[in-house]
């Protein structure tokens, strides 16, 4: 941070649940250092894996993000989008940031606008770009 003078406000960790399980003493010391940086933390593939929703008061995150398997058949699978809403409504009571992974059509995009789920990615909105791809893109959306 100190070579590009970037500050931390400016970044953002994004962490998946299994780094949580190793040595969680030790990963709680690690992470409130980084976020006295300033640098925000974000739990990744939220949902999957070996989750545990005491993660979510065990470590100071900022930002949850739901993994793309609850959104992919949200529409159409009733037990799916109670999960999805769940997530959606407790991420809002603890104060997080909410981003919704793999959002792949205008579909998904309505659905989870209407569950005012804030952010997300996917297919929908770009595929991966590398560095100049992404530079170009910001120039053009800038030049808009």
């Amino acid at each position: 941070m100190a070579e590009t003078q970037l500050q931390g406000r400016n970044l953002k960790l994004e962490i998946t649940e299994s780094v949580l399980i190793e040595n969680s003493v030790s990963i709680v010391e690690q992470l409130i250092r980084i976020r006295e940086l300033g640098i925000k933390l974000s739990i990744d593939d939220f949902g999957t894996g070996y989750s545990s929703l005491s993660y979510l008061y065990q470590f100071p995150f900022d930002t949850l993000k739901i993994d793309r398997s609850f959104i992919e058949d949200a529409d159409t699978s009733y037990d799916k989008l109670e999960i999805l809403q769940s997530m959606v409504r407790l991420a809002w009571n603890l104060g997080l940031e909410l981003v919704a992974e793999g959002i792949e059509t205008e579909k998904h995009y309505s659905q989870l606008k209407a569950l005012r789920c804030e952010s997300g990615q996917g297919y929908l909105f770009s595929r991966p770009l590398g560095a100049t791809a992404m530079e170009a893109l910001i120039q053009q959306q800038c030049a808009n």
